[in-house]
């Protein structure tokens, strides 16, 4: 169990992660806090957290180097992601578990619902709940293979993750023009990666394994969803980059295609019912899928012509 910390402003909130997974039906081997280049987080960890091992970010900052020493720190067969501000049910690692009875799963996922501290923004439709690290409307209702799970809630064969090499902080961050434009999709990068290293393998998403994951005020902002569609945009720019566009965009396609067109729709109709917010849903969709495109076909053209920057996460 590897949970990955870098500041102090989510301290309750990790302790109740912590606190989550000692209340499991199944207990974890060991779990283990990685806290990443924060001095005081990493010593209040150590004096407070109880029955957990502590340990600092030893490679990479952030949030791929924290996955990565956490994975070198395990000594499972399994390795289970959960993020420091989340919640896990009380099944969840049994409902993790039960997955890998089967020999050809790689890893697993499971549904991640949002915990709003400040109410959910009445424009926001489920189809964008990624931009708040949730489970939105496009993925499966029941168990099913997938290309990747979502890194607040995932886990994986420690064979999967040493023959993969680990996450890599290409993904990290993307500076052009000394603005950052990516964030995320280290975790897409690596599922593809492993699947082509285990091409009979499969990827696994089990509602029933489900977190909470806390969404603060500021996330639930406009200003908050348009950075985060920009951070998608570039992200999987350079993920088509590295992985190619068929295998890099072939979950966004049937998204985008199918997904996204019947949420607008539903929204017009809801607008036309007199729903004072399905318009500004509809509208919220239209303008993330522009922000985002725009944002990965700028991407594409500035690292073609060598103008990207890359560094850690």
């Amino acid at each position: 169990m590897i949970i990955c910390a870098y500041t102090l402003d989510r301290w309750d909130d990790l302790v109740n992660a912590v606190r989550s997974i000692a209340e499991q039906t199944v207990r974890p081997r060991e779990t283990t806090v990685v806290v990443d280049n924060n001095a005081e987080l990493l010593e209040r960890a150590l004096g407070e957290l109880e029955d957990v091992t502590v340990v600092p970010n030893d490679q990479a900052p952030g949030l791929c180097g924290g996955r990565n020493t956490g994975a070198g720190r395990s000594s499972g067969s399994v390795l289970v992601f959960l993020d420091d501000d989340a919640v896990a049910s009380r099944e969840w690692l049994e409902q993790h578990m039960v997955a890998y009875s089967d020999p050809t799963v790689l890893g697993v996922g499971g549904e991640i619902t949002p915990i709003w501290r400040s109410g959910p923004p009445s424009w926001l439709p489920a189809e964008l709940y990624w931009v708040v690290g949730c489970t939105y409307t496009g993925l499966p209702v029941q168990p099913a293979a997938i290309r990747n799970p979502i890194g607040a809630n995932m886990s994986m064969r420690a064979e999967v993750f040493a023959r993969a090499g680990g996450f890599q902080p290409e993904l990290g961050r993307l500076d052009i023009g000394g603005r950052a434009i990516t964030g995320s999709a280290d975790e897409t990068e690596f599922c593809i990666r492993a699947s082509q290293h285990f091409p009979a393998g499969q990827w696994i998403y089990r509602p029933n394994a489900s977190v909470r994951h806390v969404v603060t005020a500021h996330r639930a902002t406009w200003r908050h969803f348009v950075k985060r569609c920009q951070l998608e945009g570039g992200s999987k720019a350079v993920l088509v980059g590295l992985r190619g566009q068929g295998e890099g965009l072939s979950s966004e396609r049937r998204y985008v295609t199918r997904v996204l067109p019947r949420g607008v729709l539903r929204e017009l109709l809801a607008a036309v019912r007199g729903e004072a917010d399905g318009l500004r849903r509809a509208s919220a969709i239209i303008a993330g899928l522009a922000i985002t495109g725009m944002t990965y076909f700028r991407a594409r053209f500035e690292i073609r012509l060598g103008r990207g920057r890359q560094y850690s996460s």
